[in-house]
């Protein structure tokens, strides 16, 4: 029997390899770290989070909920890594963000069938292949894709949030809610008032950026767009945006505070936590200076600044199908967000997509038919769109999946009404033995 060679032990990697090991195939795990690492890599561990350690919103009225439940009803490694090692989040699932990735090495390196193999790839290897080497694959490595495909890569950059101890945060000036008591009150809420705002954000807009090379606002993906640019849009893009108070009430005076920053547990310890939505690359003492006027984070003790890394993928519509495949050799596939799916779930389910066509086609099976009805099938057919021109980092998200035949007015009924769709084709899927 073939063995499938997998590039990569990110998420997508991961969570390919499991998959083809699930299905008895043997796999050869390829992995660059330790022996080396990208600038936004800190561990030696696979399934690394370089971002937030959210994998967001878990409810059903959402499409990555969705996405999450199509992948547990199916088996996703990393899903079930995420839901041994969640911490508290109101309506969101996060993990700890070492624990997981912790989780999932072990689980990897014990199943039988997979073999990891440490060292950098630099070429696109001898099909069965899977290559999920993630938006910081190596030049090495890029500089072949791109010889192999023939056509040049797109490029934007992605940035991390800082992390802050939690003793060090002034709980005199925070509180814990999540926005509109929603689930348990898991957030801690740093307020400002107007004249904290407007001042902050006059230092944010004038503090010094760290060099990153060919960094322009324009490259910047929408999704994890750093918040000194946020800022300078406008004065109120932040307040509409990561800072938004709506939802809820300062204990201290009863009211909607003008701004909010929100703080979310990043470790099972529940000893360090996250700036929502504070990507940045600010230099190091910058982030200090400038943070710290948040009142509640003035005497702030910063673990892990912000970073910023460039983050390149392909161009899909044109080369890749539905299942990730190169249209020319359907045994040479793509997965994770260098083909362009944006975020930690996404990543897993295109490596998952990608496995299980790979395992029907090696072992001479029905491909599986994720139809558009269902989030997985949705993503694989947009980023397979030819007809997309200008293509771009794609969220699920509810308007890429078929419409219902029935119009239902209110969003979340409406969202509800496709997710519990999706979820009994999934359910048919699995009786039929995918």
């Amino acid at each position: 029997m073939a063995t499938v060679k997998v590039i990569g032990a990110g998420l997508a990697g991961c969570e390919a390899a499991w998959q083809l090991a699930q299905r008895g195939l043997q796999v050869q795990l390829y992995e660059m770290k330790p022996e080396k690492k990208s600038p936004a890599h800190h561990t030696d561990t696979f399934a690394e989070l370089v971002c937030s350690n959210s994998l967001r919103g878990d409810r059903l009225e959402n499409a990555v909920g969705l996405l999450k439940e199509e992948l547990r009803r199916l088996g996703s490694l990393i899903m079930e890594c995420a839901e041994a090692t969640r911490v508290e989040a109101g309506g969101c699932l996060a993990v700890d963000r070492q624990g997981f990735s912790d989780l999932v090495t072990e689980k990897i390196h014990n199943h039988p069938n997979i073999t990891v193999i440490p060292g950098e790839v630099t070429q696109v290897p001898e099909d069965p292949v899977i290559v999920a080497t993630g938006p910081l694959t190596s030049d090495a490595l890029s500089e072949a894709i791109g010889q192999y495909f023939g056509e040049g890569y797109l490029h934007f950059f992605d940035a991390a949030a800082p992390l802050v101890t939690a003793e060090s945060v002034d709980m005199n000036k925070a509180w814990w809610q999540s926005r509109y008591d929603r689930g348990t009150p898991d957030y801690v809420n740093c307020a400002m008032n107007k004249e904290e705002y407007e001042a902050f954000l006059h230092e944010l807009i004038h503090a010094q950026e760290a060099e990153v090379h060919g960094f322009e606002d324009k490259n910047v993906f929408e999704g994890c767009m750093p918040v000194e640019v946020m800022a300078r849009r406008g004065p109120d893009t932040l307040r509409f945006g990561p800072l938004k108070p709506v939802g809820l009430v300062d204990p201290a005076t009863g009211k909607e505070p003008y701004a909010v920053v929100q703080l979310r547990q990043d470790n099972a310890a529940k000893s360090v936590y996250n700036l929502v939505g504070f990507q940045t690359h600010l230099k190091f003492g910058e982030q200090k200076r400038v943070f710290s006027m948040i009142p509640a984070l003035k005497d702030a003790e910063f673990v892990r600044y912000g970073v910023m890394h460039q983050n390149t993928f392909l161009q899909s519509p044109k080369l890749l199908d539905q299942y990730y495949a190169d249209r020319r050799n359907p045994l040479v596939a793509f997965a994770g967000q260098m083909t362009g799916v944006e975020g930690y779930v996404e990543s897993a389910a295109s490596g998952y997509l990608s496995a299980v066509a790979m395992a029907a086609k090696v072992l001479e099976k029905p491909l599986p038919v994720f139809p558009k009805e269902t989030a997985i099938g949705a993503l694989g057919l947009y980023i397979s769109d030819s007809r997309i021109e200008n293509f771009q980092p794609m969220n699920i998200n509810f308007s890429i999946i078929s419409p219902l035949e029935v119009r239902i007015r209110k969003k979340a009924e409406k969202n509800l009404a496709l997710s519990n769709r999706s979820l009994a084709i999934i359910d048919e899927m699995i009786q039929s033995g995918i």
